[in-house]
């Protein structure tokens, strides 16, 4: 029987025991897949993909930082209030579905969010962008655009004090 391989590291691995280990950390599957797939993409686009010694721990390496990526992602997601007062959107094994008056305000809170993170300032709409959006850290973000610290947490308070005077306008936590 064969074995088929990508890039040194064999699909049964990938397919089988890797993913796995990833399923039982995200107790979903689908999730688990994602950031597989996330790690393979990191892994044949590093520099020296073709050339690695240890590829099955050079990729189980990309896998945890993924997972790290995909838990601090996840904590900055924000559960929809429903009329009860719960934050799960998941009643009874169905998904509740928002009425139209909630889509409604749903879609003119999101215009207003829009609107204010479009006024802000060019370099401090990426910095928030890269630290709520993508994740990154605040020296993550100051090596990335060749800034200080300080000027990325200057920028973060600028947006934050933006975005409360729309929470306190429209009556509602956005973040």
């Amino acid at each position: 029987m064969a074995h088929t391989s990508w890039f040194g590291i064999e699909l049964s691995y990938l397919y089988g025991t890797l993913l796995d280990g990833i399923v039982r950390q995200t107790r979903c599957s689908h999730r688990a897949r994602d950031i597989l797939h996330d790690a393979l993409v990191r892994y044949a686009t590093a520099a020296s993909a073709s050339h690695i010694e240890t590829p099955h721990l050079y990729l189980r390496r990309i896998v945890g930082s993924a997972l790290a990526d995909h838990y601090r992602l996840e904590r900055r997601y924000i559960a929809l209030p429903e009329e009860d007062g719960d934050t799960a959107l998941i009643r009874q094994g169905e998904t509740r579905v928002p009425s139209p008056e909630e889509i409604a305000d749903m879609r003119q809170r999101l215009a207003q969010l829009q609107a204010v993170l479009e006024a802000l300032p060019p370099k401090c709409r990426e910095v928030f962008w890269l630290l709520r959006i993508e994740g990154m850290s605040h020296e993550e973000i100051a090596t990335r655009l060749g800034i200080s610290r300080k000027t990325v947490e200057g920028h973060v308070a600028r947006a934050l004090v933006r975005l409360v005077a729309l929470r306190r306008h429209i009556g509602t936590d956005l973040g």
